[in-house]
Order: C-alpha cells, then sequence, then structure tokens
C-alpha cells in the first residue's frame, strides 16, 4: 500500500507514530506506514504535536500546513500536507526507504 497519496488540495500521508523514543526521527517507510519517532510519551497529545514539528521540518512546510484527520488517539494517523505535491513528497520520501 502506498503511503502517499494526492488530492485536491494536498497530500494524504499513513504515519505510524512511535512515542517515547531515545531519539526523534523520521525512521523510513515501512509496512506502507511513514515511520516518526517522538521523544513525548503518548499523552495528552503530546506525541501528535511532536509528530506533527517532525513532519513540518522533514517536509519543509509550517506546522501549520499538517493536519491529523483520523487516528488521533492511535499510533497509526493519516496526515495531511498542505503546500506540497505527491512528487515532492515522494522526492523528500525516497532517501528514507526502509
Amino acid at each position: 500500500m502506498k503511503v502517499a497519496k494526492a488530492t485536491s488540495d494536498g497530500v494524504l500521508l499513513r504515519v505510524k507514530v512511535i512515542p517515547k523514543a531515545r531519539k526523534q526521527q523520521v525512521r523510513g517507510v515501512d509496512a506502507g506506514f511513514l515511520k516518526v519517532a517522538v521523544s513525548a510519551p503518548a499523552e495528552k497529545g503530546r506525541a501528535n504535536r511532536a509528530a506533527i514539528g517532525l513532519l513540518a521540518g522533514f517536509l519543509g512546510v509550517a506546522r501549520t500546513n499538517i493536519l491529523i484527520l483520523s487516528g488521533e488517539t492511535s499510533r497509526e494517523k493519516q496526515v495531511k500536507v498542505l503546500g506540497r505535491s505527491l512528487a515532492e513528497i515522494e522526492a523528500r520520501l525516497a532517501g528514507k526507504q526502509a
């Protein structure tokens, strides 16, 4: 299954967040998800905020251009990225294949 999918106003990404990691990093694509490790715990939305910040930096967009559409309380999320094309997202993911 593809990690990224184009929409009329952005790109949908399937993201798996790994909270309480030792090192914050975008780990790469595995099993149809972009794996994102954050040091924040999964409580009160802290891991979600950390994941949005990490993704924003990795994809070169503002934090406000990343929206969690589903999976707010799950590790597996569907995220919309505004301001980038599918080709731009895929180019950034190309170097992160697991």
